[in-house]
Order: structure tokens, then C-alpha cells, then sequence
């Protein structure tokens, strides 16, 4: 399986609505256009920052099908398919590779609390029942329930169609632990860090990119960090880190952050609908206000 795609930034791509909650196609497109012409290497759809958790199953299945048919293979896509149920799960996973997704991103299931087998026998099924590439999503805090350690080494060996990990845990010895524990029998297993400021750092220790929401206001600096890496251009990379440092503040403005990003890419000059799915509510004028502030702060914007 050839994953050499699948490396850099793949930022979740905030979904579009209308003040009735529904799809927004013309400002989805130019969201999606946005993405892929400021430069990312691919992007997922329906991750966190897309609403998945707050969407009806038609919903989640139009958005899917119509971010997929517009992109159409300009950049790798990957879709999330979380669901409690495994299931279910493996219904969204169906209609995502029958759409062509080039992966499916996985959560583990929340609310009840799993043993490590019932974690590890959910995942292996998906993948199982799947022939697109699959990518474990670890995101303890809003899952309730950490994916494991052991869990995740055990899946990276015995399960080939799980390809890799987006790991979204507030703690960079967790990237460091899952990267020597893995990679030491399969190298070509795929890390991405969920938290963006982790992104530079997920690099250093040999990972493969980030996946943050950061890219979709400040895309220069979020790429940034990954092409002055890649290029070894660290003083570069430290610089725009630096400055990201500043941009990850965002995020705790609000809880969850969905409106946020959405008023930010507002306020970097594209008009698009910051409408939310209740239920979230729209962002205070003194939120936004904040968002602002932080912003100017990172010169990303200077009105």
C-alpha cells in the first residue's frame, strides 16, 4: 500500500451551514477551493471542527458525498466516520469509499466505557470490512476513554488495512511513546498530531504531519512550519511555531470551537456563513472580538 500521500497538512475542514443548519454547497465549494488552493496537502471532512457530532445521519452522508464529488482527487481526502456503534460506523465507512475517499479517519466509540478488547475487536472489524485505508482518531478528552497504548500497538500489527493515527492528546510524550512503539516493526505507519502546536514537534520525532484547524485562518504559517521542515529550514519552521504558539490560544475561547475558526476565517477576509449546528450557538460579539485580538497579536490580521 503506497501511503506516500498521505504526509503534511491535512486540515479538518470546518462545514459550511445556513442559518437553518443545512448544507451551505456554494460556500462549502469555496471553502474546499479555499483549502486546496492555499496549498494543503490533503484535508479531512467531518473530523471535530466539521460538526459531525451535532449532524442528522442524511447530513453527515450529503456532506460527505458532496465535499468528495467537488473535490474530485485534487488532494487526498480523508472522511470521518465516527459513530458509537461499530455498525454504523462501518455504514459511513461504506458510503465514504463508494464516494472515493482515500481514507477514513475512526474515533473510538464514546459514551459507554470500553474495555481494551471491545476497543481493539471495534477497530479491527471496521478495518476489516473496508478496503480504503484507515486511521485510528485517539482524542481522549471529548472520547472519555484514551484508545491505549497497547491497543493501538496491537492494531498497527495485526490489522494491515489501519494505517495510521491522528493523535490528539495534550501531551507530546503520548506522539513520542505511539511513534517508538510502532514504527520499531512497521515504519511506515502514519502519526499525525491532533493539536497543532504538536505538529513541529510530531515531525522531529519522525510522524508524518498535522492535522489543524489553524491551517484554515493561517495557512502560511500551519504549512508553513511543515515545507520550512521539510526543507530544513528550521529557523524558519521556529519562527512561524512561535507565532502558532500564539494562534492556539483560539481554541480556548470557546468550547466546542466550531464557531470560532468559523469567525476567523471571516475576519481573514473570506465571506462565508459562521452559522453553527445547535446545539452550538453562534459566537458572542465579544468572542469574536477576542478571537480578533488574538489574531492581530499574531499579525495575521491588522485591522
Amino acid at each position: 500500500m503506497n501511503l506516500e500521500k498521505f504526509n503534511g497538512v491535512f486540515p479538518p475542514v470546518p462545514t459550511i451551514v445556513n442559518h437553518e443548519g443545512q448544507l451551505d454547497r456554494e460556500g462549502m465549494g469555496a471553502m474546499l477551493d479555499k483549502v486546496i488552493n492555499e496549498g494543503a496537502n490533503g484535508m479531512l471532512i467531518l473530523g471535530s471542527g466539521g460538526e459531525f457530532c451535532h449532524m442528522t445521519h442524511p447530513m453527515r452522508l450529503e456532506v460527505a458525498e458532496f465535499a468528495l464529488n467537488y473535490v474530485a482527487g485534487r488532494v487526498p481526502v480523508m472522511v470521518g466516520i465516527a459513530a458509537p456503534g461499530t455498525r454504523e460506523t462501518i455504514e459511513y465507512g461504506l458510503h465514504a469509499q463508494q464516494h472515493g475517499a482515500d481514507a477514513v479517519l475512526v474515533v473510538n466509540p464514546y459514551y459507554a466505557i470500553l474495555n481494551p478488547e471491545y476497543i481493539y475487536q471495534h477497530f479491527r472489524t471496521i478495518a476489516e470490512k473496508l478496503n480504503t485505508p484507515v486511521l485510528l482518531y485517539n482524542f481522549p478528552a471529548l472520547t472519555g476513554q484514551d484508545i491505549g497504548l497497547d491497543v493501538i500497538e496491537r492494531l498497527a500489527r495485526e490489522v494491515p488495512n489501519i494505517v495510521g493515527i491522528k493523535d490528539t492528546v495534550d501531551n507530546i510524550s503520548h506522539i513520542r511513546e505511539v511513534i517508538n512503539r510502532v514504527h520499531a516493526f512497521r515504519r511506515d505507519f502514519l502519526v499525525f498530531s491532533g493539536y497543532d502546536e504538536y505538529m513541529l514537534d510530531t515531525l522531529i520525532l519522525g510522524g508524518n504531519g498535522g492535522i489543524p484547524a489553524t491551517f484554515n485562518i493561517a495557512p502560511s504559517i500551519t504549512a508553513g512550519i511543515y515545507k520550512s521542515f521539510v526543507a530544513k529550514d528550521y529557523e524558519e519552521a521556529f519562527r512561524k511555531q512561535r507565532i502558532l504558539a500564539k494562534l492556539s490560544s483560539l481554541y480556548a475561547i470557546e468550547s466546542p470551537f466550531f464557531g470560532v475558526i468559523k469567525e476567523c476565517i471571516k475576519a481573514t477576509g473570506m465571506n462565508i456563513s459562521t452559522e453553527v449546528i445547535a446545539p452550538t450557538l453562534k459566537l458572542s460579539a465579544e468572542k469574536i472580538a477576542q478571537a480578533k485580538s488574538i489574531l492581530r497579536a499574531a499579525g495575521v490580521i491588522t485591522d
